[in-house]
């Protein structure tokens, strides 16, 4: 005698929510130690190997500094840090709270695809970043050196 298939109940909110909270704290952690630490003062960080061998800014110069300052509210000068990053930063946020509305709301998960045409244009626009902020003309998107 088989029995009838049971339904199982749609899982609750709080194990919904689980992964997108657990995301969250895996990146409060890391910015929390940065907004503690203070990446302007030597010797708490390596430098970047990039900058040390070519003498340029790379595209990641100035991450932690742009987390520190926002972290501090500093939005000038996350923006003056690493604008790169503050729009990463943005992109992510908002990513991470579409996901976190459709857990808690249990609508469909989120998806997001980028083709090929846009991560090529993602990385044309790094690279014009990169070389920009270490022309004197993009001076002010280079990291502040103290």
């Amino acid at each position: 005698m088989n029995a009838a298939p049971t339904a199982s109940a749609p899982p609750t909110v709080l194990r919904r929510m689980g992964p997108p909270l657990a995301a969250l704290a895996a990146a409060a952690v890391p910015a929390g130690y940065v907004a503690a630490v203070d990446p302007n003062a030597p010797g708490h960080y390596p430098d970047c190997p990039f900058l040390a061998a070519t003498g340029w800014w790379c595209p990641g110069c100035g991450g932690l500094r742009c987390v520190h300052a926002l972290a501090h509210g500093d939005f000038t000068g996350a923006l003056h840090d690493n604008a790169v990053a503050v729009l990463l930063l943005a992109v992510l946020a908002v990513l991470w709270l579409r996901w976190a509305w459709a857990a808690l709301t249990g609508g469909p998960p989120v998806r997001v695809s980028v083709g090929g045409r846009r991560w090529a244009l993602i990385g044309l626009l790094v690279l014009v970043f990169e070389v920009v902020r270490n022309l004197p003309v993009g001076a002010g998107l280079a990291p502040l050196v103290i």
